[in-house]
């Protein structure tokens, strides 16, 4: 059976602990895959290895470290395909999916070849007589980053790449449940020329995550997942004094107005609440129809859900895979076999789903739920699977005040052909990313991914600006030399008095 281990100081590293976890291909449900489980001692070895490699990474020059990541970039997309098969493999989701998370990822990867214009700083000269003022950025030293199931690939290059570029050497601990691309992410930086000891890959579970966030020698902490694991991650993390990055869950709502394309709203909630299994946080998973727009609305998701073809992802024909284990396959299905006893109308039921032939795999289809009450289990909690709820409202304002009232507030949409409708919606609703007729607002890579309230925890937003602002910390010089004419040695300058 094959193992996954560590990449430590650059090269592979066998796991001591003697403690592994099983992998699966959720397609079958069989095991392909163990992968090691750190001990503390060898979260210590990652990190020790990248403090050393920050005393000359960290004072590179950006041409170094560009042209390093310009050739990263170009072995990141020879190796796309074999990228998406190791996701496909380990998470489940369709091989188009997976390419699209592949290129999401390298999105970053991109924005980070161009960090020269990132670091420039500022300059104000002449502030008092002679007197110049320069603010400056420079790197914090060893970060980490943890990392989610549902993206192994795209999530760690929402990080890595700009923690490296602007001058950090990076530990990241990826998901045991899908550990390869991270390490063939490794691989393929090593391949680019990155140092050894500035990219860090520790495989593990709950021990290596805790002593990340008190290590002394990590400075700061980037997390992606859950809102429970987010808000102990930024609470634990920043404790022992470590800036903290803790992106959480969400329910994510799209509001749709009686005026909007119902035939546009449809296929944009279809391909937004069923997408990738609806395993990730941008999916959308509460539909709020505004009056009229509610009946011929679900008719319309449900002709468009019905017709959605499950199987496995590496098949081609397949638009929707497994679910990535059985135990969480089960935890969906319970919201859907309790709402109706929860006042919800089931319009779709995929409980019970199977693939002939894989009937073993972690299977689920598709489920549609109408005129879901505000306390129901369903809407209430993320659910992280291919499950919609459908919410009425009887006006513009009524579903302003639903989908505000949420703890989360990631991302949200409006579908409206009315544009101040759409601009109303944009400056009074509490989300962090908006979407006007765009069912998934997640910003292109040189702007920032990041939500509101119980989405994110922490002052900066993920990748763009605020990515850079978060792997870097300002420093001011103030600067006052005097003048040759005053220096007491004649070097052939004219007296200024």
């Amino acid at each position: 059976m094959k193992t996954v281990n560590h990449w430590i100081d650059g090269k592979a590293v066998e796991g001591a602990s003697g403690t592994y976890g099983p992998v699966t291909d959720p397609a079958t449900g069989a095991q392909t895959t163990r992968v090691a489980f750190a001990s503390a001692e060898e979260v210590d070895a990652a990190v020790a290895a990248a403090k050393a490699a920050f005393a000359t990474w960290g004072t590179s020059s950006l041409a170094t470290r560009t042209a390093i990541l310009f050739r990263y970039r170009a072995l990141l997309d020879a190796h796309r395909a074999e990228l998406a098969e190791l996701i496909t493999a380990e998470h489940g989701k369709v091989h188009a999916d997976a390419l699209g998370e592949v290129a999401r990822g390298l999105e970053i990867v991109e924005l980070a070849c161009g960090i020269t214009t990132q670091l420039k700083g500022e300059l104000s000269t002449q502030v008092s007589g002679g007197v110049d003022v320069a603010a400056i950025r420079q790197p914090l030293g060893v970060v980490a980053g943890i990392t989610p199931f549902n993206f192994p690939a795209m999530v760690p290059m929402w990080m890595f790449p700009l923690a490296v570029a602007c001058g950090n050497t990076f530990v990241l601990k990826p998901s045991e449940k899908d550990p390869s691309p991270a390490i063939l992410l490794a691989q393929l930086a090593a391949e680019a020329g990155l140092p050894e000891g500035v990219l860090n890959v520790v495989n593990g579970d709950k021990a290596a995550v805790d002593r990340l966030l008190t290590h002394p020698d990590v400075a700061a902490v980037s997390f992606v997942g859950s809102t429970p694991i987010a808000r102990h991650v930024h609470r634990v993390a920043s404790e022992h004094g470590k800036r903290v990055q803790a992106l959480g869950g969400a329910k994510n709502h799209m509001l749709v107005l009686p005026d909007a394309d119902l035939d546009a709203a449809a296929d944009a909630a279809v391909s937004a609440a069923y997408g990738s299994a609806g395993e990730r946080c941008m999916a959308v998973s509460a539909v709020v129809a505004v009056g009229s727009a509610g009946d011929e609305l679900v008719a319309k998701i449900r002709e468009r859900a019905e017709k959605i073809k499950i199987g496995p992802g590496d098949d081609p024909t397949s638009e929707m895979g497994p679910l990535i284990t059985a135990a969480h396959r089960d935890k969906v299905a319970s919201y859907v076999r309790g709402a109706a006893a929860q006042g919800a109308e089931v319009v779709l039921d995929g409980t019970g789903f199977t693939v002939e032939g894989y009937e073993n795999g972690h299977w689920i289809g598709l489920s549609l739920l109408d005129k879901v009450p505000a306390g129901a289990d369903a809407y209430r909690d993320e659910i992280f699977g291919p499950v919609l709820c459908v919410l009425r409202a009887e006006s513009y304002e009524e579903g302003l005040a639903l989908i505000n009232s949420s703890p989360w507030g990631n991302g949200t949409a409006v579908f409206t052909r009315d544009g101040g409708a759409a601009r109303r919606f944009q400056l009074e609703v509490e989300a962090g990313m908006v979407g006007i007729n765009v069912p998934i607002p997640v910003p292109v890579g040189y702007h920032s991914f990041g939500g509101w309230k119980d989405s994110l925890f922490g002052d900066h937003h993920i990748y763009g600006n605020d990515g850079v602002h978060f792997y870097t910390r300002g420093k001011v010089v103030t600067t006052r030399w005097p003048d040759p004419a005053d220096s007491g040695v004649d070097l052939g300058f004219p007296s200024h008095r």
